[in-house]
Order: structure tokens, then sequence, then C-alpha cells
């Protein structure tokens, strides 16, 4: 079977763009790697940013000044104004597509306060947001039509002429290197959070696949180096303790019983503190003791269950301990126009992109928002890009390499344990790359880093037995994710300053001169180039204002 549209990915970002990929004249599928229901949209529960009255200029350029503002300096205006201006739209459509969003007391959509917002803007389903969007956007996308490809693992793309033409994949079932022809492909396959792995809320399947891909295909990321660490995970599973939790009154508090940080400032600003009260040696909780039971319930239903199932910890009652945890990846594939590429007929969306909405840190609340615009935006372009194309021609030597790969995974012999390495590499990351940086911690970095890329090659399956075999997706996946690091790290080298989610220990302050963001792309295997993106004479400005 081949389709007119590939979507790669099963978050809000992909089900909204084969959504409106689809058309009678198109065949669209949506692959993603693993279950349809775990992506990352599904796990955040927080909310969804909108101005509700699209006539509310007011509210939406307070809207746009917000996420503005959290970007430091590195945020594109018109994209962001797109993002704001589309959310009422957006909201309605999820609306109509089966999403129950909570309601006041007079009927209308509710909205709570997030961290960094000037004003309630933030929609909700309880603390279950993600989950209950994703959930409406598969019953939409089955009933129009959209082919489910599950437990398929993407390596490549396959491009003739600067256009794409296919998609080379792995079939997870029995280990087969098969590709799907193509007149347009788009990539919506999440973050790179996951390789913080054991530091972070993300699955860790999410090793940067697309972003490995997009390098191999001649693609720029760019903002590599702005990670953002969520404030407020559970201390020894790392799971989310949502911003809804914050956003319906809850505190922070040390060891002491003292509360130290306004907890709707930005994500950066919550993390960094909470960071230097365990630095200094004492416990950091999230209180939620002062609200009543039957409002926690109503409220944030799935947060009173998990802590009290993971942690032992009823709520309404008792401290809830927490640490801050690698969570949303705010660099991406360089795009034109939001969401095309410099090849044709490929586009991305969600978080996988980097269409400069957030810039230096996300706006709470601004993640599902974006994945759902860029979503729409990205399947809106694609429909059009087909109509008038033929399939083209595929490259099959890029897809022997590929065979060859898996064979050689196959058949040797190792002595080596990937998943010992796969969590070296997240400690390692979250101590010398996560929320302090310096360049004697960035330098250790990239020497552990070049050392683990050398073993690479010496990882091969134990068990092998080619159907469902996990062994050969780890061993692939941590290829990935070590292609991705080596591109943080460098990155974060780059930027001698302080910004937004980015703090360096030597260089504490912004810097106005670097008001712009970094690109990276390998132009060979294992050899990157660097580069500063200039930004226009109205991020200077911003960046400015942002200093007085």
């Amino acid at each position: 079977m081949i389709y007119d549209v590939i979507v790669v990915g099963g978050g809000i970002a992909g089900l909204m763009a084969a959504i409106e990929a689809q058309n009678r004249h198109n065949r669209v599928a949506l692959i993603t790697k693993g279950n349809l229901f775990k992506s990352n949209s599904s796990m955040a529960s927080g909310g969804i940013n909108a101005v509700l009255d699209k006539n509310n200029n007011s509210e939406i350029a307070k809207h746009i000044n917000d996420t503005l503002k959290s970007s430091y300096g590195l945020g594109d205006k018109e994209a962001i104004t797109y993002m704001c201006k589309r959310a009422p739209h957006i909201i309605k459509k999820l609306s109509d597509y089966g999403v129950v969003f909570d309601k006041d007391e007079n009927g209308n959509i509710a909205q709570r306060s997030f961290g960094g917002g000037s004003s309630k803007r933030t929609c909700y389903v309880g603390d279950r947001t993600g989950s209950a969007i994703v959930q409406a956007l598969i019953k939409k996308a089955n009933s129009v039509g959209i082919k489910f490809l599950v437990n398929i693992f993407v390596m490549d793309i396959t491009t003739l002429k600067g256009n794409v033409s296919g998609l080379v994949v792995l079939r997870r079932s029995d280990s087969s290197v098969m590709v799907y022809p193509a007149k347009a492909i788009i990539l919506a396959g999440g973050g790179y959070a996951g390789i913080y792995r054991g530091h972070s809320t993300n699955a860790p399947d999410y090793s940067g696949d697309m972003y490995a891909i997009a390098l191999r295909a001649g693609l720029s990321l760019q903002d590599m180096e702005f990670i953002q660490f969520h404030p407020t995970g559970f201390i020894k599973t790392s799971y989310l303790v949502s911003e809804a939790a914050r956003g319906e009154g809850g505190h922070l508090v040390n060891s002491k019983g003292k509360r130290f940080v306004d907890e709707l400032s930005t994500r950066d600003i919550v993390s960094r503190a909470i960071a230097k009260q365990i630095k200094d040696g004492r416990e950091v909780f999230i209180d939620l003791r002062h609200l009543s039971k039957e409002h926690i319930k109503s409220k944030l239903p799935s947060l009173y269950k998990s802590a009290y199932l993971q942690a032992g910890v009823d709520i309404s009652k008792e401290l809830l301990p927490i640490k801050p945890v690698a969570h949303y990846s705010m660099g991406g594939v360089v795009t034109q126009k939001m969401v095309k590429t410099k090849i044709k007929g490929l586009f991305v969306c969600g978080e996988c992109a980097n269409s400069s909405v957030h810039g230096a840190n996300r706006l709470g609340g601004n993640s599902l928002l974006e994945g759902a615009v860029f979503g729409e935006l990205a399947g809106e372009e694609a429909r059009k890009f087909v109509r008038q194309k033929q399939f083209l021609p595929i490259d099959y030597n890029k897809i022997v390499k590929d065979i060859k790969l898996v064979d050689n995974i196959f058949d040797k012999e190792t002595t080596k344990n990937f998943n010992a390495m796969r969590v070296s590499l997240g400690n390692m990351m979250f101590n010398k790359v996560g929320i302090h940086r310096s360049e004697e911690s960035l330098i250790e970095a990239f020497d552990y880093l070049k050392y683990l890329r050398s073993e690479i090659f010496t990882l091969h399956c134990v068990n092998k037995e080619r159907i469902n075999n996990v062994e050969l997706i780890a061993i692939l996946e941590l290829r990935n994710a070590l292609e991705v690091s080596e591109a943080i790290v460098l990155a974060t080298m780059k930027r001698k300053e302080s910004r937004g989610s980015h703090n360096r220990d030597d260089y504490p302050r912004i810097n106005p001169n670097m008001a712009k963001s970094i690109t990276i792309n390998e132009f060979r295997p294992n050899f990157f180039k660097i580069d500063f993106k200039e930004k226009g004479i109205l991020a200077q400005i911003r960046e400015y204002i942002l200093n007085l």
C-alpha cells in the first residue's frame, strides 16, 4: 500500500496534521513507533492556552506579549501572532471533535492560571487535558479514514533532487527494513528530553529520532541548547506534577516549611529556584493541604491517584516531595514559513519543529496549542502540495545501507550492556548539560559522548530472534540519541551566556549581542557545523527592552 501523505508521530501535532491532510483524493497514513496512546501529548496534563473570544484583541495581544517575553528575545513575532490568533479557532475545532473541556458555573469553558501568563487563559480537562485531546483526535482521524501504522520505527527519509520521495522504516514485528513511497511527509515525532533518561517526564523512547533523521537528510537544527526542565516531578519516578497543581493554588515549600519562589513564574525561574534549594541540602515539596479534598479530586484527579500509588502520599493531608526534571525541548528542525523545510514535500510540526514560537523558554500551556495550530497548518500545506504531484523514484542505495546496518547489529556478538549505556547517558546529560552548565562540565560531556559514539559500533543484539526484538530498537535509539546529544552539547558550548532555560554558571547573565539562534547541521557523518542565525531589528529592540 502506498500513501500520498505520511505523518510520523501520534501526538496532537501528528493527529491534527493527518486529519487536515485527508480528503477524498488522498490516502493518508500515520506512523507511530509504539503505542498510539502513549505520546507526550497524552501526558501533557495541565491545559492548552487560548483567548476564547477571537474578537478580544487586547487579550490576544497579551497572549502574544507573554509568549514573546517568555522567549527571551528569540521568539518570532510572526509565528507567535499566527499561533495566538489561531487559538480560539483551535479550541472550537477541538470541541467539535469531541473534547469536553471543563466548564465554569455559567456553562462556559473554564480557564485557569499558568506560569508566565498575565491572564487566565488555560483551558483544561481536569489534569488530563492532553490525554482527552489525543483520544478525541484518534477517534476523529479514524472516522475520516486515516490508516494507523503502529510499531514502525522510522530510519531515514529518501529524496530526489531536493524533493521528498519516501520513508525508510523498520517493521518491529519482524525487523524488516521497508520503504513507503510518499508525495509528502510530515515529521511530528516529538522531542528529545527522553535522552535525559531517569531525569525526564518523557518516555525513554523519546530519544530524538526525528532530529537525527533530519540531520542525516541535510536539514539544520536550531536552539538545541534550550531544554525546559519542569519544576515538579516525582522524586523516584519523575512522573509529572502538572503545573495545574500550582495553577489551582499549590505552594512550593522547602524542608523548613518556607515558600521560596513565586509558584507561577516561568518554568526556568522556578526550576532553578528548586535546584538551588536541593543543592543547599533542602528537600522541596508541593503543598496542597490548604485545598479541600473535594477541590483536589475535582481539579487534580490524576495527580491525587498517582501520588498515592507511586509515592504513597495523600496530597490532601501530606506534602509531596518533588524535583525538577527534563520535560520539553525548544530546539527542533529549522522551518521555513512555519512548517515547511528546504526539502520540498517535507513538513515538520510540533515539538520536533522549531518555528521559533518558544525561543529560549516555553510559556506553560503553549505546547499543546503549538502542536494543534502547526499540526493543522502542516496538514493543510501537505494537502495542497500533493494535488498535482506524482510519486518519485526511490533511491534504494539508502535502503540497502539501512538493511546492512540492521543485519550487522544482528550478526555479530557483543559484550557491552547498551541499557547501562543509555542510563549512563541520561545521568551524564542531566549532571553535565542540565539545569546548570559550565565550560568544564560541557567539555566533560563532550569527551564522554566521543567515547560512547566510538562504542556504538560494538553494540549488537544478544537475542538473535528477529520477531519483536526490543534490543534492536534500543540500539538504534541509542545511536540517534548520541547524535542528537552531541548537537545539544555543541550548541550549549557555543552560547556563552544565560538565557531562558539555558543557564551557564560561568556566564550568568544575558549577553545582548547573542539575541540570535544557533543552528547546527551535520555536513558529513560525525562532523557538525555551528552557526549563529542573526535576528532582525525587531528582535534586537525586544532584547533591549528586556534588559532595561
